[in-house]
């Protein structure tokens, strides 16, 4: 079996990073996607798509929260997860995200650094 999502697509804020007491850090943004299709009339409908993307690597957190911005392009490849959490009523909620083992960016290179930020 496979989980595997590849996405390439502009920021749509900064990335929000978390550091904890244990030099962990998770950074968290999301990312827009575009397609378009053609209606029933033959007129081109565009079409955004937002992504939650989580990035749980300390190291990868830490060169995202240095380098990209909103309107940033980049490449994300990661695993696709869905997690559910009750929400103040009591209702289950379910929340689709990326988690990003790497990513690259697409915009021109940085001052000083890199470009590619896999692993």
């Amino acid at each position: 079996m496979l989980n595997k999502v590849f996405l390439i697509g502009r920021l749509g804020k900064d990335p929000v990073v978390k550091h904890f007491d244990n030099g962990g850090a998770i950074a968290e943004f999301t990312v827009a996607t575009d397609d378009s299709y053609k209606d029933k009339q033959g007129n081109k409908v565009d079409q955004t798509d937002w992504h939650n993307i989580k990035i749980p690597s300390p190291k990868l957190a830490e060169v995202a929260e240095k380098y990209l911005k909103k309107g940033s392009l980049v490449h994300i490849e990661g695993k696709l997860k869905t997690r559910s959490y009750d929400d103040k009523d009591g209702n289950k909620r379910y929340i689709a995200e990326i988690v990003a083992e790497q990513f690259k960016m697409l915009d021109r290179k940085s001052e000083g650094g890199s470009q590619d930020s896999g692993s």
